[in-house]
């Protein structure tokens, strides 16, 4: 595909120079030609004024030599005979053949006539004894003067403009090759058994869209993988009771042959159920560590969670904003885990703010984090650093009563700071722009927080405050 864009690419931009590079080379070799003979026009004319004052040899001599190019003996001028024994006067250098100079007497206008290393331009003048002609010659260096020099740099402009179309082209097959490389890759890993291979949703939006449907069917296998695993340890585990039976009633059977091959038997089949157990428990591990290790869609989990909590929210007259999950958002963290740290966050919304509290979730996708906050118009907390820890309580639990008042966070703060830790991340409890508490989740995508994380975060944090009050007025 790349190669194809390439050819495709470097034959339009070839023609498009051709189309307009050999017409434009020919109007410059015709306009350096016009130049040529205009000029040698111009000095045919400074002669006339002297022909049409007199036609003596010295006056006209004086004005050949004081002309341009006369001194390089390039004009000519051609005097008709005076009186009935007058001859013909020649002044200055004759190039054109008799015939050509009578023949542009004749006719009464200028003409051009061919001679040895270039050109003649006949301009006719009539003088009081007749029609002189005044030559000027015209090199073929002079016609050609420039021409080369402007092919040259039509010719660089047009492999400029080759080089450079072949160039785009191969950057925009590079950026359509790589994502299809990149699921490609993936495919074959998966095939292979890499259960955590995820593509990202970047490149056109044909590509982005086979990404996300490679990613969800990933997660999909992963899903069908655990659920058979786990049906396969959960037979096992149904299959201890009727081996304990068997091998009770084995033991009874006392110490005959038959009795110690079905003791045998039986021994043999625990040992195997043992087996599937051990194994099933590791596939399941592994199939656990996988989808960690893919992670999920964090615009995604919170639009789910969200639609959960918006039938709750208004029962109770909450005003609910979503901000940033309108696109994919990758991150490092399996889906129930981030599902159980945003049911703990806004439960904490729900259990510790009054009714009709308003509060938004928002999701920023930074270089090298994503950024989740969870914030309220509630009474805010008291002592951040206490609510975090796993355990505190600062009294009452009733329905409605605000963190900075009491009741306890349980576990459900912990969750979230062990989510974030898993990731190189962490939680920062403190006051929101709607006036209350909040809960920002810093989860880190590379595994570790680069040294200006925390400025980055002043600055979300500044930015997501101006689109909270905007929303705030938007909404009053």
């Amino acid at each position: 595909m790349r190669w194809a864009l390439v050819k495709v690419a470097l034959a339009v931009t070839t023609m498009v120079v051709v189309a307009f590079a050999v017409p434009l080379g020919l109007v410059v070799k015709e306009l350096a030609r016009d130049r040529a003979y205009g000029s040698a026009e111009r000095q045919a004319a400074t002669i006339g004024p002297v022909l049409a004052i007199t036609t003596d040899r010295t006056q006209l001599e004086r004005a050949v030599a004081s002309a341009e190019t006369g001194a390089g003996g390039r004009i000519g001028v051609h005097v008709p005979a005076t009186g009935t024994n007058g001859r013909p006067a020649e002044i200055g250098t004759r190039r054109a053949a008799p015939a050509d100079v009578a023949a542009a007497a004749k006719l009464g206008r200028a003409s051009i006539s061919p001679v040895p290393g270039g050109s003649s331009l006949l301009q006719p003048t009539a003088v009081a004894s007749g029609i002189a002609v005044v030559e000027v010659f015209v090199p073929d260096a002079a016609l050609t003067n420039g021409v080369t020099t402007s092919w040259a740099v039509l010719a660089a402009v047009g492999l400029a403009l080759v080089i450079g179309s072949v160039a785009v082209a191969d950057r925009l097959g590079t950026r359509m090759v790589r994502p299809a490389e990149r699921l490609a890759d993936a495919a074959h890993d998966l095939g292979r058994g890499k259960l955590g291979v995820r593509v990202p949703e970047d490149g056109p939006k044909e590509l982005r869209l086979a990404a996300a449907a490679f990613n969800a069917m990933a997660d999909q296998v992963v899903q069908l993988l655990a659920n058979e695993r786990e049906l396969a340890a959960d037979l096992s585990h149904r299959l201890r009771t009727p081996l304990t039976v068997l091998r009770l009633n084995a033991a009874s059977l006392g110490d005959t042959p038959d009795a110690d091959q079905t003791r045998a038997a039986v021994a043999q089949l625990e040992r195997e159920v043992d087996q599937i157990i051990r194994t099933a428990r590791e596939q399941q591990a592994h199939t656990r560590q996988a989808a960690a290790a893919a992670g999920c869609d964090a615009a995604e989990v919170i639009r789910e969670r969200m639609a959960f909590w918006s039938a709750l929210a208004e029962d109770e007259g909450r005003t609910v904003r979503v901000a940033g999950a309108d696109r994919p958002v990758r991150i490092p963290v399996a889906r129930p885990d981030l599902a159980a740290a945003l049911d703990a966050m806004l439960g904490n919304v729900f259990r510790h703010t009054p009714e009709g509290t308003a509060f938004a979730v928002d999701v920023h996708n930074a270089e090298e984090a994503v950024i989740v906050l969870v914030s309220d118009a509630g009474p805010g907390i008291a002592d951040p650093d206490a609510a975090l820890r796993r355990g505190w309580s600062g009294g009452g639990r009733g329905h409605g009563q605000a963190m900075s008042g009491g009741g306890s966070t349980g576990l459900g703060l912990d969750i979230v700071r062990r989510l974030a830790e898993s990731t190189g991340g962490d939680v920062r409890l403190g006051r929101s722009v709607l006036g209350g508490t909040e809960v920002r989740v810093w989860l880190a995508l590379n595994g570790r927080r680069e040294g200006h994380g925390e400025r980055r975060g002043h600055r979300l944090r500044r930015t997501l405050g101006r689109r909270g009050r905007r929303a705030t007025r938007a909404g009053s």
